[in-house]
């Protein structure tokens, strides 16, 4: 069924009052809030990358404040285990059945904090729920329910004691960006606000799980013209033969765009996705799923830059009259 526009006007609106409220603790960031609230409503996961201090945890849980549900911490260290993560089957005595004690991991909002800091082995448990939204656990499967988000967190500069994410981690996290440092003025503004410690505590529910089900219901059904899809295939593709690339992007990373898209398309209050939307996610999107070349990392190329560079060699589809 065709989104009305007075669908899209709706969803708009009340995409819009979502990023105000995470704003209230993030000041300054509203596009990286945009970015996170596209993949909150896309049924995807995201990774912020950026040095301490920057507000990474206080996005995280701010945005689980924001959602009228379940939300949960992970501290990734060394020494945790996937069953941490997941839940684990314990023998009730007094009943004589084995029960399954559900993990952190069990919530509509899970914030993994460092992510990096575990170990591989642990960092598995979470790549069947980020694609499935289920755990398995001594061959039961148990559903986290839906909606279900995992932000996670991790220091690019400090790297005694963690372990890098393998591709296919990383290849299940919709959107990975930064928030960087804030400007002056909003420098200013939280400086003098430097008593309030606890930011997104401050943050109220303001939408129920339900309602985030439904907008992505909605998101999923924005008009995509052939031409765009196909624009959107080069720009994969591309990056797959780039000279500058050992690893491209993967068909899970160009349906994620595809998801991402009509999104965002509906976020402006449009019933349809213009080759502009592609163009403006592409980055977010794509950039981290590409591993590149050894010797041109060495020579300073990085994967936002082949991202980059493929946009300008793919000329999108031109506009066509309704």
């Amino acid at each position: 069924m065709a989104v009305t526009q007075e669908q899209a006007d709706w969803f708009s609106d009340a995409f819009a009052k979502l990023v105000d409220n995470v704003d209230q603790a993030i000041l300054g960031k509203r596009e990286v809030i945009r970015l996170v609230v596209t993949a909150l409503l896309s049924d995807g996961h995201v990774l912020l990358e950026d040095v301490p201090g920057t507000g990474k945890t206080v996005l995280a849980k701010a945005l689980a404040n924001t959602l009228d549900g379940s939300n949960s911490r992970i501290q990734f260290t060394p020494d945790l285990l996937p069953s941490d993560v997941t839940g684990v089957t314990i023998y009730d005595q007094g009943k004589g059945v084995f029960e399954f004690h559900k993990g952190p991991i069990f919530a509509s909002i899970v914030l993994a904090d460092e992510i990096n800091r575990a170990s591989p082995k642990t960092q598995s448990a979470l790549l069947e729920v980020m694609e499935e939204a289920r755990v398995t656990v001594d061959g039961v499967s148990h559903d986290v329910g839906r909606p279900f988000m995992v932000i996670a967190t991790q220091n690019p500069v400090e790297q005694a004691g963690t372990y890098t994410l393998p591709e296919a981690q990383l290849d299940r996290f919709l959107i990975k960006t930064s928030l960087g440092y804030p400007d002056h003025n909003t420098a200013v503004a939280l400086l003098l606000d430097s008593s309030n410690r606890a930011r997104a505590s401050k943050v109220s529910p303001i939408i129920a799980p339900g309602s985030v089900a439904a907008m992505a219901q909605l998101a999923s059904e924005v008009f995509v013209d052939a031409s765009v899809l196909a624009y959107l295939n080069h720009i994969v593709t591309a990056t797959r033969t780039h000279k500058d690339s050992t690893l491209g992007v993967s068909m899970r990373g160009a349906l994620a765009l595809a998801r991402a898209v009509k999104t965002w398309a509906l976020s402006q209050g449009r019933t349809y996705v213009t080759p502009d939307d592609v163009r403006e996610l592409a980055v977010p999107v794509l950039a981290h799923r590409i591993i590149v070349d050894p010797e041109s990392d060495f020579a300073g190329v990085t994967a936002e830059d082949i991202v980059s560079r493929v946009l300008v060699d793919i000329e999108p589809p031109a506009y066509r009259a309704a």
